[in-house]
């Protein structure tokens, strides 16, 4: 899911603050265990989005999609004191090893989880979210979209992971792929949206930031 060549990748890696040895082991151990560890943001991306959060310093954070609990303790990283991130995934069996990993942080005490469909949960939450970060099933990401646009107020930031989708949202996907269908249709969307301003950074799979007047 890298699009740079493999040496200058290294060189940005090797150029990059390291994660914490927290974040080293959740990385591994997420790589060792867990079905599909490249959904994990990693060293890289996991900086970037850190480093953004201590840009913006929010009081209040949403993530759709959990998975390990990497991104949500990078973001973590950049809450204002009194800060709180909400985490939704769909499901709870990773549950054992976000434990493990929020447990042993100082920013796990800020992280707050549900489980369930974010479509259903988000409506209920009554908090105004200064970051969004968007990584879960891509097939919603219009869905969550819309829905986050209804609620999120002037200033207030989504970040939108996945949207290089490995190349193939530069190409005709076969009527049938949906993830890379949305996932154009959103690119689109986002970029023509008066409502926002917005950029793509080539980090890892495709990062989209965007900013709401």
């Amino acid at each position: 899911m890298n699009f740079l060549p493999e040496e200058i990748e290294l060189y940005v890696e090797n150029h990059t603050k390291p994660e914490s040895e927290l974040l080293s082991k959740l990385n591994h151990e997420t790589w060792q265990k867990v079905i599909n560890p490249r959904m994990l943001s990693g060293h890289l991306q996991g900086r970037v989005l850190s480093m953004l959060s201590k840009m913006i310093r929010p009081k209040n954070i949403l993530e759709i999609g959990t998975y390990t609990g990497y991104s949500a303790l990078c973001l973590a990283e950049g809450l204002t004191e009194d800060g709180v991130l909400v985490t939704i995934d769909i499901n709870d069996e990773l549950q054992w090893i976000q434990d493990k990993y929020f447990l042993a942080s100082p920013f796990g005490k800020k992280i707050e989880r549900h489980f369930g469909n974010a479509l259903d949960l988000i409506p209920a939450l009554k908090i105004d979210f200064d970051i969004v970060f968007m990584d879960a099933d891509k097939e919603n990401y219009i869905n969550y979209y819309n829905i986050l646009m209804s609620r999120l107020k002037s200033g207030a930031y989504i970040f939108i992971d996945n949207v290089l989708w490995s190349g193939k949202v530069i190409k005709d996907p076969h009527p049938n792929d949906i993830e890379t269908i949305t996932l154009q249709k959103l690119n689109d969307l986002v970029t023509n949206d008066q409502r926002v301003e917005n950029v793509l950074l080539p980090v890892r799979d495709g990062l989209m930031v965007l900013r709401v007047k």
